[in-house]
Order: structure tokens, then C-alpha cells, then sequence
């Protein structure tokens, strides 16, 4: 749920879109003629544009040199998580994971905060109205989907989080590999504070991270984790001025957008399945992959530079 009373991190020049148009630069990769997609407009005009103001989507979409950057565009709201943008980044995210011509995914925020999660006045209203359907329906139709699409996304997927990440926000950011902290951002697991149980994969990919024991502190008594503990803790992988946050993330997204891409997506899907499986097992799933990645044009082009004592160069096929 979301917590905007959290302290919020700093502005972020991220760009929007208007729901149905080619959306704008992003800071970490901007929008050229050839490489934008359409899923933003698709997903817009399916899910409308969500309360982001003045007619803006409150998720847009661009697509750079295979750098796919989806951003939370209610700033107001410090990007609480309304039904429409919900809906709006489910469809995003999945967009981004069937789009061929993506190699890394970049989510990040507009404004003072990454994500508060939940959108309370919402979320409120629908408790006075005792609408239990939609009350509850948000976690299956909503927040599994989304936290499943980023978790099993077939290509990297980077979190650059430019400002407080709270409840459900916090859980999308623990989906991905890699967390860009800006140093006034954190992490507040906001949940237990109004009562409430924790959502969005957060069971699972927090004690991954950070062990068993700290997970269930963090959960119970919520606080607000800074940028440097976080980084301690294992929930951040770097921590950077805010001034610095969009060169860092562009420089780890374009460094893997040149990289294995189905290499990449095969390990992902490796260390998720041994999270659940025995040792033999996982190794009959190693396997399988290494056969897989092994019929790539990546890996044949790679065997054979390093025959010739060259650098590959990587397709992402």
C-alpha cells in the first residue's frame, strides 16, 4: 500500500506521453522515430490514461537503441497506484517483455518519489462504498501480474529509483536485477502500518535479498530504509547523487542492451527456478538452457571471436 508521508527522494526529469501519441525522451534513453513502439498508445487507449493531470498518461513507454523505458507519470500523487494506471503498467510492462526489439527495461518514476504504492484515497473511497470485489480483485488482476511480468521478464530489467519506493512500489523495485538508488531515496515496506498483509512478490524476492529474519523486521515494523543502509542491507545495488542517478542508469542499460540478451534471460530463469527446485533438478534446468542459449547466433559469433581474438558483438539472437 502506498505511504505518502514517506520523506521523498528528488525530482527526476523523466518525459511523458499523451495517451495514443509516440511518447517523449526518457532521461535514461530517449525516443527516436525508428525504435519507438506503440505499446504505450496501445495500452492507453485500453486502460485510459489514468489521474496524472492535464491529459498526460500516468505510464509512458520509450524505446531507445533497445532500451525500453517505462515511467510513473502522476508526480502529484508521487505516483500512488490508481486502477488505470494499474491496468496501464501491467499492459506496459508485458508490452515490453514481447517486444523483440527490447533488451533492457528501465523502470523508474517521475518527480519526488519512485513509487508509494497503493493509491489510498482510492482505496479509501472503495472501503466507505464496502466495494469488496474491487477492494481485493487489485492484488490478482494488478499487482501479481505486474510483480510476475518484471520477475520473469525475459531480458534485464533495472529499477532506477529517483525517489521513495513504498509498499507495492518497493516490491516492483525488488522485482528487478539491478536497483540505481539515488542517495535521498528509500525503501519504506509500508503494509503492515495500515494493517495489511504484504503483496506484489515481496514474500518472495525480499528474503532472497536480504535473509529470512531482516525481511520479517522490516515488514513488521516499517520505517523508512535510506539510499546508504539499503545499500548495506543488499536492496540497493549502487547508490548515487540524484544529479548522477540518470548517467548511471543509462550507462548499466546500455551496457546490457549490447549484451547475450537470451543469455541473460536463460540465467534469470535459472536462478528463479532453483529458488524452488532441488539440486538435481535445477540442474536438469540448467540443461536446457545451455542448450538453448547454445543454438544462438550470439553464442556462435562469441566462439568464434574468441578464436580470432576479437571482441563478439552481441545481437541479442
Amino acid at each position: 500500500m502506498s505511504d505518502p508521508t514517506s520523506t521523498p527522494g528528488s525530482p527526476n526529469t523523466t518525459g511523458s506521453s499523451t495517451p495514443g501519441s509516440a511518447p517523449a525522451h526518457s532521461t535514461n534513453a530517449g525516443t527516436t522515430g525508428a525504435d519507438a513502439t506503440s505499446a504505450s498508445a496501445d495500452t492507453a487507449a485500453s486502460a485510459g490514461a489514468g489521474n496524472s493531470g492535464a491529459g498526460a498518461a500516468s505510464v509512458t513507454y520509450a524505446v531507445d537503441a533497445g532500451v525500453a523505458t517505462i515511467t510513473l507519470n502522476r508526480p502529484d500523487a508521487m505516483n500512488a497506484l490508481d486502477t488505470p494506471t494499474k491496468i496501464l503498467l501491467r499492459d506496459t510492462v508485458r508490452a515490453a517483455a514481447d517486444d523483440p526489439g527490447v533488451r533492457v527495461v528501465v523502470l523508474t518514476g517521475t518527480g519526488r518519489a519512485f513509487c508509494v504504492g497503493q493509491d489510498l484515497k482510492e482505496h479509501i473511497g472503495l472501503l466507505q462504498a464496502n466495494d469488496q470485489a474491487a477492494l481485493w480483485s487489485t492484488v490478482p488482476d494488478h499487482y501479481t501480474p505486474i510483480a510476475l511480468a518484471l520477475a520473469e521478464m525475459p531480458k534485464p530489467v533495472i529499477a532506477a529509483v529517483n525517489g521513495v519506493a513504498a509498499g507495492a512500489g518497493a516490491s516492483m523495485a525488488f522485482a528487478c536485477d539491478f536497483r540505481i538508488v539515488a542517495d535521498t531515496a528509500g525503501f519504506n515496506l509500508a503494509f503492515t502500518g495500515i494493517a495489511l498483509s504484504c503483496d506484489t512478490g515481496i514474500s518472495w524476492t525480499l528474503p532472497r535479498l536480504i535473509g529470512h529474519a531482516k525481511a520479517l523486521e522490516l515488514l513488521y515494523f516499517p520505517r523508512t530504509v535510506p539510499a546508504a543502509e539499503a545499500l548495506d542491507l543488499g536492496l540497493a545495488t549502487s547508490v548515487v547523487p540524484p544529479a548522477d542517478l540518470a548517467t548511471a542508469v543509462s550507462d548499466l542499460a546500455n551496457k546490457l542492451a549490447q549484451g547475450p540478451t537470451i543469455a541473460y534471460g536463460a540465467v534469470r530463469r535459472s536462478l528463479n527456478y532453483s529458488a524452488t527446485h532441488t539440486l538435481a533438478e535445477s540442474l536438469s534446468f540448467e540443461a536446457t538452457q545451455m542448450q538453448l542459449t547454445g543454438a544462438t547466433e550470439d553464442h556462435h559469433n562469441a566462439v568464434t571471436s574468441f578464436v580470432t581474438k576479437q571482441n563478439p558483438t552481441f545481437t541479442g539472437h
